[in-house]
C-alpha cells in the first residue's frame, strides 16, 4: 500500500467512527434529527428561564433595599 492510500483509509476510519459517535446516523446527510433540535431548544429555554430569574431577583433586591433605606 502506498502512503497516500494509507492516509485515505485512516481518514475513512475516522469519519466512520465520528458517524458512529453521534446518536443518529441518517442514511441521507441532508436529513435532520428532530430530537436533537428539540433538546437544543429546551436547553436554550432553560438558560433563558435562569437568566430571567436572576434578573428578577436582582430587581427585587434593589427594590427591597431601596425601601429599607427609605424607611430609615
Amino acid at each position: 500500500m502506498s502512503g497516500e492510500r494509507i492516509l485515505q483509509t485512516e481518514e475513512a476510519i475516522k469519519t466512520q467512527s465520528i458517524g458512529k459517535v453521534s446518536n443518529s446516523s441518517p442514511k441521507n446527510p441532508s436529513r435532520v434529527d428532530i430530537n436533537n433540535l428539540m433538546s437544543k431548544v429546551r436547553e436554550e429555554e432553560r438558560k433563558q428561564k435562569k437568566e430571567n430569574l436572576v434578573f428578577f431577583g436582582l430587581i427585587s433586591s434593589v427594590i427591597v433595599i431601596t425601601g429599607i433605606i427609605a424607611s430609615l
